[in-house]
């Protein structure tokens, strides 16, 4: 009943911050207009992350000062840590969403959040990772760079949440696609949480508490939105279950099968960026879900598609071990090469005059 009363509240919350967030929009008039390879037919207000930003965050105070939270789980560094690699990340998102920032120096703000949770404690406790083929890889080694004392487990979380981070980022190209994924992400994080060999109330709340304040902005953002969680928004999403994922205990796996297609996506979008000479921050309109859209999907049968893939593998991954997981990263793995094969395949059928599928944009 509590986790439902932690949900409810910042599912509220959420409800009645979004049409406050609207209302600075249209008086910022910071918009995202109809242009180029986006596929919306009116002007739509950004900022949306900004009120899942403030639902987390005023429900978690809340939490803290009433609740029962086990500091001994979670140092209170690492809160404060959450809340401040949040809040560089809704400062970049604004000034991005207001000033359209050359895509060059977005991943400044992604950095700095990454590098303050780091700082913050946040994944000191992961000391090695597990080895379906073998000993646990061990990440409990120190080093230094540039005057600086470095750990091997500091670095690794370093690159996790700043992946997460782009995931969720270039995933955000339909009405509910980044938001409801995040959602299943998070309810998943909170059916971890409550496994009697876990049993860690603090993440089941933090994960719960995640899940009601995007769920109400969902209510907004479903198709045809009427608000976008624009680059804070999208950023913020992948930080939160970045961080929700290494404070579970490193549930790294878990979270690649969550988010495995989104993954797989950025890593193929940014490696045929390089090939071709663009920068891999550059956007275009050869996301996967693009080619779904591209042969014939709606928006809303594209993102149920790839809500039910991710929550499908998702909660598969909360009852698997090591190498469970591993064959089902592989499966994953398949599943991506299958569905993109077939969207190009079905495309190049209805297109037969488009050469070069990889470099349309």
């Amino acid at each position: 009943m509590l986790y439902l009363l932690y949900f409810l509240i910042s599912f509220c919350i959420s409800l009645i911050l979004v049409p406050l967030v609207k209302w600075v929009g249209i008086k910022q008039k910071i918009y995202d207009y109809p242009k180029g390879r986006k596929i919306h037919t009116t002007p739509t207000l950004l900022l949306g992350g900004l009120a899942i930003f403030g639902a987390f965050f005023l429900s978690l105070g809340v939490y803290l000062t009433f609740g029962h939270a086990d500091w001994s789980l979670i140092p209170k560094r690492v809160f404060a840590g959450l809340f401040a690699g949040g809040v560089i990340l809704m400062v970049g998102g604004y000034l991005d969403d207001k000033y359209n920032l050359p895509a060059k120096i977005l991943w400044i703000f992604p950095a700095l959040a990454s590098l303050l949770a780091v700082a913050a404690g946040i994944g000191g406790g992961i000391k090695e990772i597990s080895n379906p083929f073998g000993p646990a890889i061990n990440l409990d080694y120190g080093f230094s760079f540039l005057f600086i004392k470095l750990s091997l487990s500091s670095v690794f979380v370093f690159m996790w949440l700043l992946g997460m981070i782009f995931t969720t980022k270039f995933l955000d190209g339909l009405d509910g696609l980044c938001s409801g994924i995040a959602l299943i992400g998070g309810l998943t994080m909170f059916a971890l949480s409550l496994l009697p060999h876990i049993n860690q109330p603090i993440t089941a709340s933090l994960s719960i508490i995640f899940c009601g304040s995007i769920f109400g902005f969902l209510l907004y953002n479903f198709h045809p939105a009427t608000v976008f969680l624009g680059e804070s928004g999208s950023t913020f999403l992948g930080f939160v279950l970045g961080v929700l994922s290494v404070v579970l205990g490193g549930k790294i796996a878990t979270a690649l099968l969550v988010m495995g297609i989104p993954i797989l996506d950025v890593a193929w979008s940014i490696t045929r960026r390089i090939w071709y000479g663009r920068s891999p921050f550059a956007a275009d309109r050869l996301h996967l879900h693009h080619r779904l859209l591209d042969i014939g999907f709606s928006q809303r049968q594209t993102v149920g598609f790839l809500w039910f893939l991710s929550a499908f593998f998702g909660f598969t991954a909360v009852f698997l071990q090591t190498f469970g997981k591993l064959i089902a990263l592989l499966a994953l793995f398949g599943v991506m090469v299958f569905v993109a094969l077939f969207a190009v395949i079905i495309y190049k059928r209805q297109h037969p005059h488009i050469r070069d599928l990889f470099e349309k944009s």
